[in-house]
């Protein structure tokens, strides 16, 4: 009698559980946003004169350039993203083709 009784709550428990797997959720959807932006590096001699100008006016001639990328964006605009360093302190300009910073 045990045994039937065992067996008929294995079943049941079974029979829940089951129920419960096939359960269906609703789908979640997963979008990905693709970055077309393009990072060219570039050589600080190379630089557009007008980049050289603006990087050696007053507030940003007490920065030392390190290294220099040339982005564009999905639109086509472009500018020059320069890394600079003072003493300890790093930091990023970005400057316009036609040498004005961009904010």
């Amino acid at each position: 009698m045990k045994k039937i009784i065992l067996s008929a709550a294995f079943l049941a428990f079974a029979g829940i559980s089951a129920a419960n797997a096939t359960e269906v959720k609703a789908p979640v959807a997963i979008t990905v946003k693709q970055d077309s932006t393009t990072k060219t590096p570039v050589e600080l001699k190379d630089l557009p004169e007008a980049v050289k100008t603006t990087l050696q006016s007053e507030p940003v001639k007490a920065w030392t350039p390190t290294a220099a990328f040339l982005v564009t964006n999905a639109d086509k605009t472009q500018y020059y993203q320069i890394d600079v360093k003072k003493e300890a302190e790093t930091a990023s300009i970005k400057i316009g083709t036609d040498g004005k910073v961009i904010q």
